[in-house]
């Protein structure tokens, strides 16, 4: 995602460029249509990554609150399947984690615990 100057110098040009176009279509077939129409336009893989940081993983206040919110509030129902539940309190925890909110692993068993305790 830095460019073609962070890859090994022993790499060559051909396998370098490779690299870079492998990562740019993986980047693209992972997107969705409206997050692409954001980026079609952006000439190369680095340019394309900066405009999704900034467009979905802005590290503002706002977003921290938001998604600090989700986590507190994040409930485990019967009625959806737990391996769900648990990727989406995983999601949360890796969307903090992505901007920069430190959680020590204890606070993440405690936040697990209390949301077993109150789905039984």
């Amino acid at each position: 995602m830095k460019g073609e100057s962070s890859l090994p110098a022993t790499m060559s040009e051909k396998e370098k460029n490779d690299l870079i176009e492998k990562a740019k279509s993986t980047i693209i077939l992972c997107l969705g249509d409206k997050a692409l129409r954001e980026v079609v336009r952006e000439p190369t893989t680095a340019t394309i990554w900066l405009k999704l940081e900034s467009l979905y993983m802005t590290k503002s206040t706002v977003n921290r609150l938001f998604l600090k919110n989700q986590l507190y509030s994040f409930k485990m129902t019967e009625e959806r399947m737990l391996s769900d539940q648990i990727a989406d309190f995983n999601k949360i925890l890796d969307d903090l984690e992505n901007l920069e909110v430190k959680m020590e692993d204890e606070d993440k068993a405690l936040m697990h615990k209390k949301e077993t305790i109150i789905s039984k």
